[in-house]
Formats: structure tokens, sequence, C-alpha cells
């Protein structure tokens, strides 16, 4: 029986260059594996196309690869596309002008296949820090793999994401000194093996989620029960049993191997802990960076392609690092975010677009069931953070007057969980405002909670003339937050709006009673290389920077001062900066 051709469709150009004839065995070979590995894709529509620079056999490989694939037989099918740069944009990173009027091939496993996993991608960066540029590459490549679905982008569209894309590391090559990843929690596999190992378990370590506080703490009374050890009973010397009740118990270990096991198992427990608040602390600072974008499933990011874009892009833009400037953070809903909410219909998902952008136009796409919940799980949010806030506050001694950074303090878990609470009081009010409830601040509203200030931008300000922020004067005359909402102090929208009028700002204008005022829409700028929020020309230099300390606010590291002159000299450190750092391991920035 004869085997049955696959189709093979050619370039529509009217101009073919002929067919090349047979060369070498070898050739032959090579073209029938890269055959067999196509077919061997799937059985639904593929594209192939390849690449490369100018007169090197691109148009005589792909006549012999369609060829050898049409002999093959099955259902499979190859498309020929010649002068066409939507595939190079996909696959090179070589730019677009390179390859127009040239015949592209390239091997594409099937366009719905390469688009899941490009939104997969982007569903990864939701819990990382990628760069908006990065971003907006990665929805140009999606969208061109879903474009013969419908999903395409008017050229101004394309314009628009191709002026952000063009500086992405894939085209530029560039490599970001800064981590592209919010610091993640180390797991418990040490304590685990060491335990395992102290208790003769074969692959404990094996077994055990070591990165689960959970797990670790059931693996901990598992093992712990052949030495009479019970979980929140590991004080090394309460708790431990005496020889007495080790023999009673039927112990056969020593004294040394037990005191070994049970100390084992304290560390085992401590490192649960602080796991446990570790984990909690990362969950809160992606709260503060990127809303609830920790709820939206891969599966539900994936069906909708419209929503997914703007998700990911606006979730970059949030995560961006705060630059050292008097003029304050920006909008991260710049002229992308715009156009990529704009394309989003009647037909998205809205719920998954409201976890992350809590503005009006988006939620009175809900429905009132849905504002509800929304409303819950900022709430719950809020009052998480506020207690955490409350933790930090009665063990530390912050001024409140001035909020300003001293050596001891740790600001950085403060600002943390300050900017979570401060989104997910901001997004409560919008849900409020959007519920028509504004009302319920008139029985309780609690106020904001200011970030610690490190010294040299508070000495910056005052040496420009101004004063402290008329935030931090209303956050020192209104009772704390956290009082408020577990009800030991009373704080009324009428009270806020008369400590704001004597601090000389509207209540409302500055987010205090209600959702703050929409801002302007600002163009897209490119992302800064940052070292401890002072732009840094170069990636290179901002690592050397970075890894002897500048502008961190601490000493910098000795010996490298010739590094740090010449740096500062030669022009690399571009950002606004009030005074150069102090060199030779003298006090770093930020100490007054």
């Amino acid at each position: 029986m004869t085997s049955r051709r696959a189709d093979v469709y050619t370039s529509v150009s009217t101009w073919q260059q002929p067919h090349p004839a047979p060369t070498s065995p070898e050739r032959t070979a090579l073209v029938k594996r890269v055959a067999d590995r196509v077919l061997a894709l799937g059985d639904g529509r593929l594209r192939v196309g390849v690449d490369g620079p100018t007169a090197v056999g691109k148009t005589s490989f792909g006549h012999e690869l369609a060829e050898q694939i049409s002999r093959a037989g099955g259902s499979r099918r190859a498309d020929r596309l010649s002068r066409s740069a939507r595939l190079a944009a996909l696959f090179s990173r070589r730019p677009r002008r390179h390859l127009m009027g040239y015949p592209i091939m390239g091997v594409v496993p099937g366009f719905d296949h390469d688009a899941r996993a490009i939104l997969a991608e982007l569903y990864a960066s939701l819990d990382q820090r990628r760069r908006p540029e990065d971003i907006a590459d990665l929805i140009l490549r999606a969208n061109l793999a879903l474009e013969p679905d419908g999903q395409g982008l008017t050229n101004r569209e394309r314009a628009l994401l191709e002026r952000a894309a063009a500086n992405s590391g894939r085209r530029r090559g560039y490599v970001t000194s800064m981590n592209e990843d919010f610091a993640r929690p180390v797991g418990g596999a040490r304590q685990v093996a060491a335990t395992a190992r102290l208790f003769e378990v074969p692959d404990g370590s094996a077994t055990v989620d070591t990165d689960t506080p959970d797990a670790l703490m059931a693996f901990a009374a598992q093992v712990g029960s052949e030495v009479g050890w019970t979980p929140g009973h590991s004080d090394f010397l309460a708790d431990r049993l005496d020889r007495r009740k080790r023999e009673a118990a039927g112990m056969e270990v020593s004294k040394r191997q037990y005191n070994r096991r049970f100390r084992a198992l304290r560390r085992l427990e401590a490192k649960a802990g602080t796991l446990r608040g570790e984990q909690d602390k990362r969950r809160l600072t992606l709260l503060g960076r990127s809303g609830l974008a920790a709820r939206i499933t891969l599966e539900r990011f994936q069906s909708d392609p419209a929503a997914a874009y703007f998700v990911a892009y606006y979730v970059a833009r949030r995560n961006l690092r705060r630059e050292f400037s008097l003029s304050g953070r920006g909008n991260p809903f710049d002229e992308v975010a715009e156009m990529l909410l704009r394309r989003c219909g009647n037909g998205t998902d809205w719920w998954m677009i409201s976890l992350v952008y809590t503005a009006a136009q988006v939620l009175a796409r809900l429905s009132d069931t849905e504002r509800g919940q929304l409303l819950g799980m900022w709430s719950a949010a809020m009052r998480e953070c506020a207690d955490l806030l409350e933790e930090l506050w009665e063990r530390s001694d912050f001024d409140r007057e001035e909020m300003v950074v001293y050596r001891g303090d740790d600001s950085t878990t403060w600002n943390l969980m300050a900017q979570a609470y401060n989104i997910a009081r901001l997004s409560w009010l919008d849900c409020l405002a959007a519920m028509g409830a504004l009302h319920l601040l008139d029985v309780a509203c609690p106020g904001k909670v200011m970030r610690l200030m490190a010294y040299d931008l508070v000495r910056w300000h005052r040496s420009t003339g101004s004063d402290v922020d008329p935030d931090t004067l209303v956050w020192t005359r209104l009772p704390l937050p956290w009082d408020v909402l577990n009800g030991r102090a009373s704080c009324t929208r009428q009270q806020v709006e008369m400590v704001c009028l004597r601090a000389g700002i509207t209540a409302s204008q500055r987010g205090w009673t209600a959702p703050r005022p929409k801002r302007s829409v600002p163009l897209f700028q490119l992302t800064p290389e940052l070292v401890h929020g002072v732009t840094v020309a170069d990636p290179v230099w901002a690592s050397l920077l970075r890894s002897a300390g500048v502008f961190s606010g601490k000493r910098v590291k000795p010996g490298r001062d010739a590094e740090i002159a010449h740096a500062l000299g030669s022009g690399v450190v571009t950002g606004e900066l009030p005074a150069p750092p102090e060199t030779g391991g003298g006090p770093g920035t930020g100490r007054p």
C-alpha cells in the first residue's frame, strides 16, 4: 500500500527559487532527521520556518525539508513562509530589518502550543520581578502565536509594544544587575537531612517537602515520638526527659545521643517557624506590589490572553523599584498598560483584572457579588498586615514624629508591611466607593501607615526648603490603625478630615477618606538600572557599586575606594544624588 503524501504549501511569492538538485547522502540523512522531528511534534497544523544570515542556503534547505515532509506521508502540513518577518520576530534575536525580504523558515511546533508556553512564562512573571520591556516582548511573541486565531494587534498597538520590547533582554542581549525575583525563603532541607541522619531515617529528606512548614513539623513529630518529643515542648532545660523517664520509655540511647536528637528537633521546629514567617513576609510583599495576583490560576490566566497581557504588564510596572528622588513614585499605569486595558471588552475576565487593578472602570464591570467578595478579601488582607505592623511597632523604637531610619531599625520589614497595608487599604477604599458604601467610614476610618525614610532623603528634602510630609503629620495625630481595626480606639471620617485640614491637605485628595484621584497616564520609559534607588548607566558598574555597599546606608567595604571614586568620577552614576557616599570604611549614607 502506498503511503499518502502530506500536503505542503509553498510561498505565494511571485518569484520562486528553483528546487535544488540532490546533494550528498549525509545531507539527505540530516534533512530526513529534521523532518522526522518536525513530524513528531503532533498531528495538528504545523508551521515550519528556517532563519539565518544571508546566502547560507536557507531556501535550498527549506525546499529539501518540505519535500522530505511531503514524502513522509500522514496528515501533517508544512507551511513554507517566504519574504515574511513574522516568524523571525518570534525566533530571532536580531532586529527585524535584517530579515525583511529574505526567505524565512523556522521550526514552530504548533502555534497553540507555543502560545500556551509563552503565556505560562508570562504567568510565572507574576511571582517575579521581570522588567516591563521583557514582558512586552513576551506579549508580542504570544500575540504572534495567537494571530491565526484572531487575537491580532492593530498597527498602533503593535508599534507601542515594539517600542517597549525593543530594549528587552532577549533582543539586546541585555543582562540587568538587579535581581529579577523577590527573595525566596530558604527551606528546611539542611535541618531535615541532619535530623534524618541522627534518627537513622533512610531517605528522610527525599520524602519530606522541605519548603512547607507543616511538612517539617509533621516529620519532626513523627521521628520525635522515638524520644518522647512533642511539638511546642522544645525547652532544653524544662522539656528533656531525665534518665529515669528515658528508661521507663524503653529508650536505648545514651544521654549524649538523646541530647543531640533533642537539639535537632528543636532546630527543626525553629526552622519551621522561621520559614512560615518568611513565607508570610514574601506573600505580603507581593501583595503590596502586585495586589492579589497570587490568587490567579494558570488555567484562568491562559484562558483569556487579552486580560493576561494587561495583568502581566501592569504587575511588572508595579514591581519596579523606587528611585531615590524628590519627585515621588510614578504612576505604574502607563500608556502601554492603558492600551492593553483598552483592548479588553465585554468577554474579558474582569475579575482577574480586578485582582491587580481596582480602578473604578474595572470594578464597574463586576457583579455586586464579586465586588463584595473583593471587598472582603482586601479587608482581610488589611487586618493581617495591621496585626503584623502592631507586632513590629511594639518591639521597635521608631520615632513616630519623623519616621526616620536609625541604626538598628528593621526598616526593611516595616516598609514592606506598611506598603502592603497601604495597598490593601487603598483597594478596600476603591471597593467601598464602587459599592457606594463610603459612608461606612463615618463609623470607622483606619488611617494610613507611614514608611520609614532614609535620613539622606529627609536631609535632601529639607535642603530644598521642604519639611516633613503632611501625611506624616496626619499619621502622628490619628490613632494607630491597628487600634482602630481591633476596636481599641475610635477614628471616624470626620476626625480624619479635621486632622488633614490642620495639616494643610484635603483628606479625599490624599487617599485618607476616599480613593486617590485619577492620575495622568505617563509615557513609556525605560527601566533604569538602580543601585539602592540610585540610577547607574551600566549594569556592570551597578554590580560593582552594589557589591561594595555604595548607597546602601551602611559602611562601604574597605579597599574599594579607588573603584568607587573612579565610578563616581566617570559619570556612570546618572541618578539624582544629594551628596557622594563616604568611602574608606566610614559611615554610609542614611545616618545623621
